[in-house]
């Protein structure tokens, strides 16, 4: 009894880790490109957010405003000086570029 209560815990704990993976999201090789090479030509002035840590799935408040990539379906914003992309619908950071 102990044994089956162990792997159906196991399995719980595995479908958890998926389902959290499968919500992460990943931008494809060239839209990473076009992203950071926009950057580039485009540079924005550094701002601050109290409060918020940058990190992967940290969201932004609504207070911060968000640039356009073009030909991509993400935003960015250069926080405490570095470039942040962010995805619009959720306001959440996918990528942090150095």
């Amino acid at each position: 009894m102990r044994m089956h209560l162990s792997t159906a815990a196991g399995f719980l704990l595995l479908a958890g880790v998926g389902a959290a993976a499968a919500q992460d999201v990943i931008i494809a090789p060239e839209q990473e490109t076009v992203i950071r090479e926009y950057v580039k030509k485009q540079p924005l002035a550094s701002v601050k957010i109290p409060g918020v840590e940058l990190n992967i799935g940290s969201p932004l408040p609504d207070t911060v405003e968000l640039h356009e990539v073009p030909d991509t379906e993400y935003r960015y914003v250069v926080v405490d000086n570095r470039t942040v992309v962010v995805d619009p619908g959720t306001r959440k950071i996918i990528k942090i570029i150095e």
